[in-house]
C-alpha cells in the first residue's frame, strides 16, 4: 500500500483541494477549462476565477511536498504565536528557516556532533520561548524527529504556546515520580514533540543538577533528530548554564532595545568559560526600517 506522503505527492492540487472541501468537482471542471483557454497553472486559473485564493494553492502544495502547517479556524490547537505552524511562507517563517539552515551547517549536520541545543536569553521578556517554539516547528516541517524540552521550571511558557497539559513532565522525571513516557506530540505537525516543565519544584537548579538530566538528555537524542530545550533566563539562576553545559551547546537570544550589550557580552563568556559552544546569537525586533526584523548574528 502507498503511504500518505507518496499519494499525496501524486494527487493534483484539483483532487487535494476537493478532498478537503475546499472546491467542489463543478468548480474544479470551470477551473480546467479556463486553464487549457488560458494556458496557465490550475492554482493560477482557479485564483482568476475567484474561486480559489493564495491560502487554498499554499495548502495543497504543503500536502503535495509533505510540508505540514495547521488552517487557522475555531478552534486552534496551538497559539498564534507559533507563526511558522499557520503561516510557513510568511516573512518571519522565512527567516525561522534561515537561522534553522545555520544551525544544521554550524550544528545539527556536522559529523560527531551531538542533537541537543540549549536556547538562552539573558532576561525574562526578551523573546526565547516564542522563538524556540517556532524553530521548534521549523525542524518538524523539515521532516526531523524533533522534541521541544521546556526545561524552564520557574515561569515555563511552552505548555501554554502548544495548549497542553502540564500536571506531568520534566520535574517529574527528575524526581523520580515518573517512569512512563511525558511526551506529547503535536497534532497537525508530524514529528514534533513536547515535554512539558510539569509542576513548578522549590529546588530547579538542585533537580538539574541531577544524572537523571543527562540520562533524559541521552534518552531523548536515541529517539529525536533536533532536540531543543527552551532555559530558564540566565540571571534566573543556575539553571540556564547548568542545562546549557549538558547539551554542550546553545544559541542565545538578544533583543533590541531590552537586552544590555554587557548583559549579553557576560552572558556568552559565562557558558563559553563553562565549557559550552556559543553555536549562534540571535537578535530580535530591529527597528522598522531596517531590512528585517529579525536576524542571526554570529
Amino acid at each position: 500500500m502507498l503511504s500518505t506522503k507518496v499519494r499525496n505527492a501524486d494527487r493534483s492540487i484539483g483532487a487535494i483541494l476537493i478532498d478537503a472541501g475546499r472546491l467542489s468537482p463543478a468548480d474544479a471542471e470551470r477551473i480546467l477549462q479556463y486553464q487549457r483557454q488560458a494556458e496557465l497553472r490550475f492554482g493560477e486559473a482557479g485564483v482568476e476565477l475567484g474561486l480559489l485564493n493564495e491560502s487554498d494553492i499554499l495548502y495543497a502544495l504543503s500536502l503535495q511536498f509533505d510540508y505540514p502547517y495547521l488552517q487557522p479556524g475555531g478552534s486552534v490547537p496551538i497559539s498564534p504565536e507559533v507563526v511558522v505552524a499557520y503561516k510557513p511562507f510568511s516573512a518571519e517563517g522565512e527567516r525561522l528557516r534561515a537561522l534553522r539552515s545555520q544551525l544544521q551547517l554550524r550544528w545539527f549536520d556536522e559529523v560527531g556532533r551531538q542533537t541537543a541545543l540549549t536556547v538562552i536569553s539573558a532576561q525574562r521578556g526578551e523573546g526565547r520561548s516564542n522563538l524556540v517554539a517556532n524553530l521548534a516547528v521549523t525542524f518538524a516541517q523539515l521532516g526531523q524527529r524533533t522534541l521541544l524540552v521546556d526545561a524552564d521550571m520557574r515561569a515555563p511558557r511552552q505548555h501554554r504556546l502548544f495548549k497542553i497539559e502540564n500536571q506531568i513532565g520534566l520535574s517529574n522525571l527528575l524526581a523520580g515520580r515518573m517512569q512512563d513516557q511525558v511526551v506529547t506530540f503535536v497534532h497537525g505537525i508530524p514529528g514534533l514533540a513536547i515535554l512539558p516543565s510539569g509542576p513548578t519544584p522549590p529546588n530547579p537548579s538542585e533537580l538539574l543538577s541531577r544524572s537523571s538530566f543527562a540520562r533524559i538528555l541521552e534518552q531523548s537524542k536515541s529517539s529525536f533528530d533536533v532536540v531543543l530545550v527552551d532555559s530558564p533566563h540566565y540571571e534566573a539562576g543556575a539553571d540556564a548554564a547548568l542545562i546549557a553545559r549538558a547539551t554542550r551547546a546553545a544559541l542565545v537570544i538578544a533583543r533590541n532595545h531590552c537586552t544590555r550589550t554587557e548583559d549579553f557580552q557576560g552572558v556568552v563568556a559565562a557558558i563559553q568559560g563553562g565549557g559550552v559552544q556559543v553555536v549562534g546569537s540571535v537578535l530580535i525586533d530591529i527597528p522598522i526600517g531596517r531590512s528585517e526584523r529579525s536576524r542571526q548574528a554570529t
